[in-house]
């Protein structure tokens, strides 16, 4: 068992958003039943301390222990694509997204980029990442067997891709199998080989609607059906011009988002990026099913596409968390994405709400985000029975941070300051759960 004091950020059970704060708290970490490192305790120091008398104690003073970071969209091929010019999101594919992932069919370049997308994840202080790999086969199992050789708790799966896009990043055939039935097959055998296996999880992975054709959509949910503890990922209502080209593919769904729904891709588990254009029927239909948003804000903002509707995604009630979407997104930094989400909350409001929160924001990116995934008491959090995932984080890491966090009188002005003036040099340590 390991202890750690320092103060402390967590975040209530029952109350989303609502975060929990000790300034000389202690951390007690130990294993689980399966060997695998939770929380065994947490709390104030004076509380704490004397129930562990044999535990050592690590102090971090002047720091902050609070939950991994949980990205719930991010695309581990798009690394190198980041920042790149664009007047929208298809001609951004179109130029530099297709042309970059068609590289991986080499599994040494997957296998280099997955290295460097990790390690990337942890320095900024990803700890829980729901990422989309290629078209390829090779680039999901790079990225699963670096994920496995750093203990990260991640979920990825190939992407299904049989239609609309450059042929050599289509999914490709063998013999006489059809590129969109060896897909279907290759799925499968993924989820046999990686689910499950360690902290690793398999997503059915439709890059999105338009580029798969009815039947990869219908195999795709009867994979769902079958393998009902494995995620589905996919792309929605991000961009008016992507939306009337699914309009014209699939004019029998009342929407977009329905179209997934009637291949049966509407689950618990199941999480969409974007939900920008959306009425108040979709929002509905991601209530009922369990289906999650992942707001990308950054990514939102860089291509134009438009604001999520924090009020209406509240007003009806469905689960939502904060997702980087690099290389759309524009920063790996939990800290930079959880601003522009304020910022877009600003916008798409016409005064502060609930989802405008410095601990709304941070619960958006930690325990929401667990919750979104189905996690919630696994992940994203630090209550007693979590994963020991934690990120420690030094307030003072730049002159003008030190000096504003200082001045913070509440856990607000604190947080706050922290998501505005942010980046990776506040992330001094990522501790990933260990098994013994």
């Amino acid at each position: 068992m390991k202890a750690y004091r320092t103060s402390l950020l967590w975040f209530a059970p029952d109350v989303p958003g609502q975060a929990r704060f000790e300034t000389d708290g202690l951390l007690v970490v130990g294993p689980n039943a399966q060997g695998t490192q939770v929380v065994q305790a947490i709390g104030a120091y004076s509380a704490i301390a004397p129930q562990y008398p044999q535990v050592a104690v690590q102090h971090f003073p002047g720091r902050i222990i609070a939950p991994g970071f949980i990205d719930l969209h991010i695309h581990y091929p798009q690394t190198n694509v980041i920042g790149s010019p664009a007047p929208g999101l298809l001609p951004w594919l179109e130029n530099y997204t297709f042309p970059e992932e068609k590289r991986f069919v080499a599994p040494e370049y997957s296998a280099q980029a997955a290295t460097f997308f990790i390690a990337e994840l942890l320095r900024n202080g990803v700890t829980t990442a729901l990422t989309f790999a290629t078209s390829h086969p090779e680039s999901v199992n790079a990225l699963f067997a670096e994920a496995q050789a750093q203990r990260l708790r991640l979920i990825t799966g190939l992407c299904l891709m049989d239609r609309h896009a450059p042929a050599d990043l289509l999914n490709q055939g063998q013999g006489s199998v059809s590129g969109t039935e060896q897909s279907l097959r290759d799925t499968e055998a993924l989820i046999q080989r990686w689910h499950g296996v360690g902290r690793l999880g398999y997503a059915i992975t439709p890059r999105f609607a338009p580029t798969s054709t009815e039947a990869q959509l219908r195999g795709a949910g009867e994979l769902a059906q079958q393998y009902g503890d494995v995620w589905i990922q996919s792309h929605v209502a991000e961009n008016k011009d992507e939306i009337t080209w699914a309009r014209e593919l699939f004019p029998a769904s009342r929407s977009y988002l329905a179209t997934y729904d009637d291949f049966g891709l509407m689950r618990d588990r199941a999480i969409y990026a974007h939900c920008v254009h959306f009425d108040d029927d979709d929002r509905a239909l991601m209530r009922d099913t369990g289906a999650a948003a992942a707001v990308s804000p950054t990514s939102n903002l860089f291509l134009g596409s438009g604001f999520f509707d924090y009020e209406g995604a509240n007003r009806v009630g469905y689960h939502y968390g904060l997702a980087s979407d690099v290389g759309g997104g524009t920063s790996f930094s939990p800290f930079h994405t959880m601003l522009a989400a304020y910022y877009v909350g600003r916008e798409g409001q016409t005064k502060p709400g609930l989802s405008l929160l410095p601990q709304h924001l941070w619960w958006q990116h930690t325990a929401g985000a667990a919750a979104a995934l189905g996690l919630g008491g696994v992940v994203g959090n630090l209550l007693p029975g979590c994963e020991a995932d934690f990120v420690v984080i030094n307030p003072q890491a730049t002159p003008l941070l030190a000096r504003k966090t200082a001045l913070a009188s509440n856990l607000d002005e604190l947080l706050f300051s922290l998501i505005v003036l942010g980046d990776d040099r506040l992330i001094e340590q990522t501790v990933i759960s260990q098994a013994l």
